[in-house]
């Protein structure tokens, strides 16, 4: 795609946090929308709708050339499968467009038993390399989010990528930014038990925190992402779907949105020139805008103290600029007369409303209402049993008021579907018989399944039927069925899945007793493979040199290392991190980035699933044995001991679990220090990846405190003040387990010292060996430790 006239489809993306919202995105010109049920969605914040309601968004999103995608977005626990199954049971069965999913054993699940669901791999992948695409390909998806933190060069290449995998692409192009890399934030598992991939995120980033060093008090809250001129770039680029998020926000602001962007696209398209100012925009919730992510031009300037709506700050500043042209002393706000400033929020006020009230005038006639039915029953003994179906006429807003709203994209507010006859008979023919004769009653109880989609029971009509019929089940139920599949576009009703039981393999004998693995990440901690016969992994970094080749030669001259690579690998960087492990060709990796994961397979090198791959569920991992031939996997951290218990072991196949490390709350591009304790560097480039290594803390209004630490070479990062120390687990699902990792890196310990790291190895060693005394010495070697994850769970 290296023009617009190569690239004729553009889909708009729309949110749709309610039934509102939906409709607001439809009239408004959107090509989709995305939304979410009441479970299983990464937006619990959101009003969200019931299934009934989704099969009535379908139908009239349908009517108005629109698909809908659902957000089936978070990390599925183990007990869940089940009532997973039979949601995805009810899904086949309708004319859902695409299921949005982030759990990698989801999309396994629907591969496998539900192929005719369409599957797009969520923003919360955090997909971010071309590795990665032929990975989710493989997986079952057909299109994918792409992280919001690449810029126009990492997203062209890997769109060029996603279309020879006939993979389509899309990019977030406005609403809230996340400063943490989506899929990566446990900033609130840690502290609340809130986790975001599950779509409880408490937001601790727009959280008000201490005055900092800087001089800031909302240090991590950043604008919000609008590209609404950078779109020709982006078509350029070979996107094909561009996304507004927003299913948190009301239908005035989605309606507003959609209008905008569907002016643009479609000026931009007709005339190859931006025609809209985007000054709409700002007159519904923003925190002010920026593009920096696409531009790749991350500087302080992304930041704003004020995460709340700034739609009111601005009208102000507008009015400064406007006074400022007609009076050249009035230079700033201080100019503006306070009468003037309530003018302004009066006007901005006034505008909202009708905005609000112009957008519920616009949807008030649109209907998702079931299209009432009357199914009518006759015959006579010795005659089939005959039933008509009759569909009433519906418009697109009701069946009494057609009256035409015209949509700003100028798409016509009315569709109507028009009113049919169904009529079908038994295979078998009516008998007289007093037992089980058909009456209302019993013909209501077998055919109020035709009711629960689209299609609601207004009726039923017996009168033609004579009495004390009988017919038998297996007719009655063929009937039953045929009418279903009428009622269902002539598409045979897919029966109900009812998952297998999973056989969760033992470990082998000699794997019984659980072992222990150390990660390092200095050079000089080598010599503690002098010290232990334990699996040492060493981290790569996350950034590199162009070309580097530093690490080739490190690790072929250190074959007891094992390669652990970062969940962070973007552009050059993953180009490098595959040259390491194209030279090296080591026995075995653990990886947290699927791009090497798929990488490694194709090389045919043994790999282990890391931690930040957010593991909880036995699919998951037939998932990457079976498609990837994974060796082993690290469960997620955020899982408590009832929630991993139950996980099935695949044959031959490692289960590990991390007990003690530094705990991650959040991984970011964006620089932290700027709004903490200042930097000299206006924006942050390649160089500080590569030399920074600042620490500081910032403190919350509650009194916690949180490390920000950034090692050469690695993203800025936050953790807890406390590491994870847990040798509850050790005792509790010893049989689950075949190794018990400690992380050694000293990575988010800021200025904090750090334990003697041979001291700890030896402890590990002896509790893992059965004595219980050594306890009460780590928890005093690690007295700022935590394990409340363990107890919280997901």
């Amino acid at each position: 795609m290296n023009s617009t006239h190569t690239n004729p489809k553009i889909e708009l993306l729309a949110p749709g946090g309610d039934v509102d919202a939906i409709k607001a995105a439809i009239i408004a010109g959107a090509n989709a929308v995305y939304c979410g049920l009441d479970n299983f969605n990464a937006r619990n914040r959101a009003s969200n709708i019931s299934f009934d309601a989704l099969i009535g968004v379908i139908r009239l999103a349908h009517q108005y050339d629109c698909e809908i995608f659902l957000t089936l977005n978070i990390v599925i626990l183990e007990k869940e499968f089940p009532t997973l199954a039979k949601l995805l049971s009810k899904l086949v069965n309708t004319t859902l467009d695409g299921v949005i999913v982030q759990d990698i054993g989801m999309f396994n699940l629907i591969k496998k038993h539900f192929p005719t669901l369409d599957i797009h791999a969520s923003t919360q992948m955090t997909t971010h390399n071309v590795g990665q695409i032929p990975f989710l390909k493989k997986l079952g998806a057909s299109r994918v989010n792409l992280s919001r933190e690449l810029n126009l060069r990492e997203i062209t290449a890997i769109a060029k990528v996603s279309r020879e995998h006939d993979v389509l692409t899309e990019v977030f192009v406005h609403g809230s930014l996340c400063v943490a890399f989506s899929g990566l934030c446990y900033s609130t598992s840690a502290s609340a038990g809130n986790s975001g991939n599950r779509g409880r995120c408490s937001q601790a980033c727009r959280e008000e925190y201490e005055t900092t060093e800087s001089g800031h008090n909302f240090p991590l809250n950043i604008k919000d992402n609008s590209a609404f001129f950078d779109l020709p770039a982006l078509i350029e680029a070979g996107v094909y779907s561009f996304k507004v998020e927003g299913r948190i926000k009301g239908a005035s602001y989605v309606h507003t949105v959609i209008d905008s962007f569907r002016k643009q696209i479609d000026g931009f398209m007709e005339t190859g020139e931006l025609l809209e100012d985007g000054e709409r925009l700002y007159k519904v919730f923003n925190r002010d805008f920026s593009n920096a992510f696409l531009r790749g031009d991350l500087n302080q300037s992304m930041f704003i103290d004020n995460p709340r709506d700034n739609s009111k700050n601005h009208a102000i500043e507008k009015a400064v600029q406007t006074e400022s042209a007609n009076d050249a002393s009035a230079k700033d706000v201080n100019r503006i007369s306070v009468v003037q400033i309530q003018e302004v929020k009066q006007t901005l006020y006034q505008e909202k409303n009708e905005l609000h009230d112009l957008v519920r005038e616009k949807i008030q006639y649109l209907s998702i209402d079931k299209i009432p039915t009357t199914l009518v029953f006759s015959g006579e003994e010795g005659s089939c049993l005959t039933l008509t179906i009759k569909t009433h006429g519906l418009a697109a807003g009701n069946s009494s008021n057609t009256e035409d709203v015209q949509g700003e994209s100028g798409k016509d507010s009315i569709n109507t579907i028009a009113p049919k006859t169904i009529t079908l008979r038994s295979e078998g023919v009516l008998s007289k018989s007093e037992k089980n004769a058909l009456d209302e009653t019993l013909l209501e109880k077998r055919f109020r399944s035709l009711g629960t989609g689209e299609y609601g029971i207004a009726d039923l009509d017996v009168t033609q039927l004579g009495t004390g019929l009988s017919l038998p089940f297996r007719d009655v139920t063929a009937l039953k069925n045929e009418a279903m599949k009428q009622l269902n576009g002539e598409q045979s009703l897919i029966p109900e899945v009812i998952l297998p039981k999973l056989t969760s393999y033992p470990k082998s004998e000699a794997d019984k007793q659980p072992a222990l693995s150390l990660l390092i990440c200095d050079e000089a901690d080598v010599h503690l493979a002098d010290e232990t016969d334990a699996d040492i992994y060493f981290k790569l970094p996350d950034a590199y040199k162009r070309n580097c080749t530093k690490y080739i030669g490190f690790l072929q001259d250190n074959p007891r290392l094992i390669p652990w690579f970062p969940a962070v690998l973007i552009g050059k960087d993953y180009d490098v991190a595959v040259n390491i492990l194209e030279q090296v060709m080591p026995p075995l990796i653990v990886t947290n980035n699927t791009g090497i994961a798929f990488k490694a397979n194709e090389l045919g090198i043994k790999w282990i699933a890391g931690p930040f791959l957010n593991t909880t569920n036995s699919y998951a991992l037939m998932a990457m044995k079976e498609d990837f031939d994974c060796h082993g996997a690290f469960i997620s951290n955020e899982l408590n001991r009832m929630q991993m218990k139950n996980i099935a072991r695949p044959e031959n196949f490692k289960l590990f679990y991390s007990i003690y490390h530094p705990i991650l709350l959040m991984t970011s591009r964006q620089c932290f220090f700027q709004q903490s304790v200042g930097c000299e560097k206006p924006r942050i480039d390649n160089g500080c990846m590569l030399s920074c290594d600042k620490s500081t803390s910032i403190t919350n209004m509650k009194g916690m405190s949180f490390a920000i630490d950034k090692q050469k070479a690695g993203y800025p990062s936050i953790y807890n003040e406390d590491q994870f120390l847990n040798m509850e687990v050790m005792k509790d699902l010893s049989d689950l387990f075949d190794g018990f990792m400690i992380d050694l890196t000293n990575i988010g310990a800021g200025d904090k010292v750090s334990p003697d790291k041979v001291a700890l190895i030896r402890q590990f060693e002896q509790l893992l060996a059965g004595d219980k005394q050594v306890e009460d010495t780590l928890n005093s070697m690690v007295p700022a430790s935590t394990v409340s994850q363990y107890h919280a769970g997901l």
